[in-house]
């Protein structure tokens, strides 16, 4: 968990209270990110009480969520003149599903492969006070940030010369920024308020000798000299002194809590989001720093960086996973696709059949965004002058600590079901014509697990959703029209025939080797 020192908090909330960025308000995003550090266990714990209530929930802190707040929409990468490739639109989606008459345990696993460039909405809404979370002797205090998310497929059709929008995607759900921790010792008021015993206990007394009301202290056991018991309050046993057997209290006493156990998360962020298809999701994660000459450092200066060349066939970010075979080995995304790719494929060439396999996968036209889609988030920012970013990553199976989750409808949950989902979110500032603009970029890759391997091992199949999001105003006034006429003037609705893509195919099937070229 991440915290604020207080003198950049105090400026801070004006900031966060202020606009967004403007014409004539510089360096928006390296203010709001200045202070922070980790939560340690050595650090002050400030103590709670209900008078400071209102007071805290009216200053909770959002952290770099804040900035997320508005209506962010695509920004396509035909705008960057470095980019001599036009695109539909600016975001990209590989999809894998079980294949038509297979099931959940067919051997080798078949599937249909799906990819389309796609438009966006993403709408993001701070909710106003603070959300109290009470653990006892501990509170925390959350920054909650709702989000919308709406997007559609762009798909050319032969025959037709205007671009085909189609529902695909709609989600929500809400993001937490944990503010603050508390630590809310017992007092005689709470005590009273919240009691469940009675005050006079006849087992203490009969078995115990203890006379006294509402005992807020362990009895313990003591001997004298000749081995006789008796039993007598914790407090009265004397330095040294043995005992024997220990009665616990079931009343607390003032000051209880105030030693702890501290609650020290090892997460600031968390996204929990509901999904149409019948998954519901909780992600855990945190900015991640950069260290530079031993400081840690949570806004990074310049862009972010992706891989070139070779370094590209890096399994996590790809649309083949390594239990797909691997596609005969690694291959060089910024080159054109092997020749293999585009050949009729036999035992003599493919032994094992590891290219066949995924084969359509690197033959399709989005290549290389269908094997491994963030190169269009690098692409699109070729050229771009990037002043610094914030990363934030989240899943939701962490490497050790807290862990989120997925919970699946029975459906999902029996013929694919979705086990994992990794999302990287980076907020950029973006200088054009000497103003300041926030950029969103993400990357967000499901793992589902359906049929298995030759030998039974199972198989685990990406689908991943990458794209570039600005707010609506700072979008070139063409692409805003349809970005309006899609969104805004548009009744929403999911696409449940064939993708356009799919549909052409079906309609004028290929001859000879599927994805051969001339």
């Amino acid at each position: 968990m991440l915290k604020r020192e207080k003198e950049s908090l105090e400026k801070g909330s004006e900031l966060l209270r202020a606009p967004q960025p403007s014409q004539d308000q510089q360096g928006y995003l390296a203010n709001l990110m200045k202070g922070y550090s980790k939560l340690l266990i050595d650090d002050p714990v400030t103590p709670f009480r209900e008078e400071n209530l209102q007071d805290i929930a009216n200053n909770v802190k959002y952290g770099v969520l804040e900035a997320l707040n508005g209506t962010w929409v695509s920004y396509n990468a035909n705008y960057n003149k470095n980019i001599d490739r036009p695109s539909l639109g600016s975001g990209i989606h590989t999809t894998i599903m079980p294949s038509p008459g297979t099931n959940q345990n067919t051997i080798p696993g078949k599937f249909s492969f799906d990819t389309e460039e796609y438009i966006e909405k993403l709408t993001f809404e701070i909710v106003p006070g603070g959300v109290r979370n009470r653990g006892g002797a501990t509170e925390l205090f959350c920054g909650a940030v709702k989000y919308d998310q709406t997007i559609k497929s762009v798909n050319k059709v032969e025959g037709n010369p205007n671009l085909q929008y189609a529902g695909i995607h709609e989600e929500n759900g809400m993001y937490l920024w944990l503010s603050d921790v508390y630590n809310y010792a017992a007092t005689e008021e709470t005590i009273k308020r919240d009691r469940g015993i009675h005050a006079f206990s006849n087992e203490d007394f009969e078995k115990y000798g203890y006379k006294g009301e509402y005992r807020n202290e362990p009895l313990v056991e003591v001997k004298d000299e000749n081995g006789n018991s008796s039993y007598i309050l914790l407090s009265e046993l004397k330095e040294g002194q043995q005992y024997y057997q220990i009665i616990p209290a079931q009343e607390i006493k003032p000051m209880d809590g105030v030693k702890g156990p501290y609650f020290i998360p090892d997460y600031s962020i968390s996204r929990s989001g509901v999904i149409p298809h019948g998954s519901t999701i909780t992600v855990l994660g945190d900015i991640t720093p950069e260290s530079k000459d031993n400081k840690v450092y949570y806004l990074r200066d310049g862009a972010p960086q992706f891989p070139t060349g070779l370094a590209t066939w890096n399994p996590p970010h790809l649309a083949i996973s390594p239990t797909m075979g691997g596609a005969g080995g690694a291959i060089n995304l910024d080159e054109p696709a092997p020749a293999w790719v585009h050949q009729t494929l036999n035992d003599e060439n493919d032994p094992g059949s590891n290219k066949i396999y995924t084969q359509r996968i690197l033959a399709d036209e989005l290549y290389p965004y269908c094997v491994r889609p963030d190169m269009r988030l690098r692409d699109t920012l070729s050229g771009q002058n990037v002043a610094n970013y914030v990363l934030v990553q989240l899943s939701s199976k962490m490497q050790t600590g807290a862990q989120g989750g997925i919970l699946n409808v029975p459906f999902v949950n029996r013929f694919v079901p979705t086990v994992e989902i990794d999302f990287n979110l980076w907020i950029e500032t973006v200088i054009e014509d000497g103003k300041e603009i926030l950029q969103l970029q993400y990357e967000q890759i499901i793992f589902f697990e359906f049929d298995f391997g030759n030998d039974g091992g199972t198989t685990s199949w990406p689908h991943i959703q990458v794209n570039t999001l600005r707010k609506i105003e700072d979008i070139p006034a063409d692409q805003r029209k349809i970005i309006e006429q899609e969104f805004f003037n548009a009744p929403p609705a999911m696409n449940m025939t064939t993708t356009a893509a799919v549909s052409e195919r079906i309609a004028n099937p290929p001859s000879g080797c599927p994805y051969h070229k001339e």
